[in-house]
């Protein structure tokens, strides 16, 4: 968007203040708010802020940093509109002073890999599928109580119907296609999917979804949380994300000849993801909590395998329609929404580039049986890895692999997994209220 577009834009839409936007290490949505009059300063002499406040970034000693605004991100937040504010928000790039990306930055560790991707002549395209709980709040406090007793694809005519087209129209007021919303398996979980697109404008919409839909739920009175597992013994919430490399402007991800229509790059990329599988789990699944997710009897894949069409495997490619050559995707089932959407399709490419550069063949299908329902000791048998049960397992896998190191860049690996070991010894040393009803009485 040149200059001239924006300010017409921000006439038209009669903007008073601009949110400058940028994301933490650990995925959170940051910004400096401006008032208009300043933004034509902010844009020719960026913004200066400091660095060493915001998680993962740099150290007092190195603090000053910059935001450069990324223009063609502008778009105005549908709930300002007619406020007496109206509001803008442009996402923005971090920068050292001395000129340079900041290489700790999220969203320059997506761009390194898609530039690695871009010098081959692919672009990667991703569509993720972002389940969230909508919980109660009583007297402003969050409770983990879902908001409704509904199922998937309910036609309920509750609250979640009504927050969920709201969020629809906010989504495509700030140019977001939605493609489809709906209530998901468990009671109080939903989902709205937009339409794929390249990765780096696709994790933007991820991390303005997020903002999107917890900003709704709260003007409503509930809470939006992205947390994997809410809630015990129903459903976690996943981020299916689906894949495809694409080559001047053709799906090379698809294939006439092959009996599952996949090339042999789409192959090669399925192999880098299996190979690295366990590692990526440390980013794809980054809480403790999202290790509550991650068990066996309710629908998270657990073992590392791929199928054409069994949903309980690790990834899955959709049945091929005829005369749809450019849907041809995979897709990775692992992911939890608590994911830095920039790291994790940044490790995707990683993983998946290596697989082609290094013409990773997978294993066999996995097609005809549900996957949980099979033993350990015959998964064993077949050589079926499984994926890290914990966190703790999960930064160990990562802290051997490599090729995902190297994409997340030594600074930012160091800090991801000291915060993440941190968040783990907390955990392990806290006494929860399962230990305490189950040990306190009876030892």
């Amino acid at each position: 968007m040149s200059q001239k577009a924006l300010f017409d834009s921000i006439e038209k839409d009669g903007i008073k203040f601009i949110d400058l936007q940028f994301t933490d290490l650990m995925g959170t949505v940051k910004a400096v708010t401006i008032p208009i009059s300043k933004l034509p300063t902010a844009i020719e002499q960026n913004v200066w802020f400091d660095g060493s406040s915001i998680e993962g970034f740099t150290r007092i000693t190195e603090s000053d940093m910059y935001l450069k605004l990324d223009l063609d991100s502008y778009a105005i937040l549908p709930w300002t509109a007619n406020s007496d504010y109206p509001t803008a928000r442009i996402i923005c790039d971090v920068y050292l002073p001395d000129g340079n990306l900041y290489p700790g930055s999220p969203r320059t560790v997506l761009r390194r890999q898609l530039e690695k991707l871009e010098a081959l002549g692919y672009t990667m395209n991703v569509g993720p599928e972002l389940e969230f709980f909508l919980v109660q709040k009583t007297n402003g406090k969050i409770e983990a109580l879902p908001h409704d007793d509904a199922g998937y694809f309910d036609q309920a005519t509750d609250m979640g119907t009504v927050i969920r087209q709201e969020i629809t129209e906010a989504l495509q007021a700030m140019n977001i296609d939605v493609e489809a919303l709906h209530h998901e398996v468990a009671a109080g979980q939903h989902e709205i999917d937009f339409r794929y697109n390249d990765a780096l404008t696709v994790a933007d919409h991820a991390m303005t979804f997020k903002f999107v839909v917890k900003t709704i739920a709260h003007r409503h009175g509930l809470h939006a949380t992205f947390m994997p597992k809410p809630i015990a013994g129903i459903n976690g919430s996943g981020m299916h994300v689906h894949q495809s490399l694409f080559k001047d402007g053709k799906n090379v991800f698809f294939s006439p000849d092959s009996s599952h229509h996949l090339s042999d790059l789409a192959l090669y990329w399925i192999g880098g993801l299996i190979k690295h599988a366990r590692a990526l789990t440390a980013i794809l699944n980054p809480t403790v909590n999202s290790y509550k997710r991650l068990v066996k009897g309710y629908e998270a894949p657990v073992y590392v395998c791929w199928a054409t069409r069994n949903r309980s495997a690790l990834i899955r490619v959709p049945r091929f329609t005829p005369g749809r050559e450019a849907s041809s995707r995979m897709e990775l089932r692992s992911p939890d929404p608590s994911a830095n959407p920039y790291l994790a399709f940044a490790v995707m490419a990683a993983a998946g580039l290596d697989g082609i550069q290094s013409k990773i063949a997978p294993p066999e299908p996995a097609e005809e049986q549900n996957i949980f329902e099979i033993s350990d000791e015959d998964l064993n048998q077949q050589n079926v890895p499984v994926l890290p049960a914990s966190l703790r397992e999960a930064i160990t896998e990562l802290s051997g692999d490599e090729v995902l190191t190297a994409a997340l860049g030594e600074e930012l690996f160091q800090k991801f997994s000291r915060a993440k070991m941190q968040e783990w010894m907390s955990y392990s040393t806290a006494v929860s209220q399962w230990e305490l009803d189950t040990y306190l009485e009876i030892i």
